[in-house]
């Protein structure tokens, strides 16, 4: 039965007997330590080369079904979790760089 659906990464975790089971659980990064379906769909969005802007955002409303603008706060909060380092760090610690040279510039 393995050829029914593959595993996803990091659902050994959140498959914990006392485990919640509504769709808000999946949703929340912290839930079982791991990351949600959607926020290996953000990171995976930042991983790609993007032409200019307005692709990606296109791509964000298409893809992911969310505002450009709760995309990027999904994605700062990503930023400081421990699974999303964990699961891309050179995504995450490139987009750190980034974060931080933004402020510094201020």
């Amino acid at each position: 039965m393995p050829t029914d659906a593959p595993e996803p990464t990091g659902a050994d975790d959140s498959a914990a007997p006392g485990a919640p089971a509504d769709d808000s659980a999946a949703d929340d990064s912290s839930a079982g330590g791991g990351l949600s379906a959607r926020d290996e769909a953000v990171l995976a969005m930042e991983r790609r080369p993007w032409p200019g802007p307005g692709a990606k955002e296109r791509a964000i409303r298409e893809q992911l079904a969310l505002s450009p603008t709760r995309y990027y706060q999904l994605l700062s909060a990503l930023l400081d979790d421990p699974a999303a380092l964990a699961h891309d760090p050179v995504t995450v610690n490139r987009l750190r760089r980034v974060r931080q040279a933004h402020r510094d510039a201020r």
